[in-house]
């Protein structure tokens, strides 16, 4: 029988991994405040971020709910893996919201925001998400260094 892991979080990875959503449940709590810090900092790089950092967390525990072919190993494995979906969560919101702004829905503006001062410009998500896809064609590795 394999040695049971040292640390908590691992060992609730790997109740996971083989199907105990409860793991999940428990797992969560244990890094929110990590994952937080990490939602934050995906934040910070956009240009108006319309998210904040709970719904991008809240976002990615339903799409690790969700999933059933993820493969955790370890602690880091877990981060490195909900900085990826978290990058896809805000690439989809991009997506939407360029859908909206071409036709998708119609949103009525007030003036306040316009009387708001400007903010710093950020970075595009979509321009990220397409370079990061160019350089995985490229060198999948070094791909994976820049997301992380």
């Amino acid at each position: 029988m394999p040695e049971e892991p040292r640390e908590p979080v691992t060992a609730l990875l790997l109740r996971w991994r083989h199907g105990d959503m409860a793991a999940l449940d428990q797992l969560v709590p244990m890094v929110y405040d990590e994952l937080r810090r990490l939602a934050r900092a995906h934040l910070r790089r956009e240009q108006n971020p319309s998210l904040q950092p709970t719904a991008l967390v809240h976002e990615l525990y339903l799409r690790l709910a969700e999933s059933d072919r993820l493969i955790v190993r370890d602690r880091t494995h877990f981060f490195a893996i909900a900085a990826r979906v978290m990058r896809r969560v805000l690439v989809d919101h991009a997506r939407r919201r360029l859908a909206d702004k071409r036709g998708g829905g119609v949103t009525i503006i007030g003036l306040e925001p316009l009387m708001e001062p400007a903010k710093t410009p950020g970075v595009d998500v979509l321009v990220i998400d397409e370079a990061l896809d160019q350089l995985m064609s490229v060198d999948a590795r070094l791909c994976r260094v820049v997301e992380l």
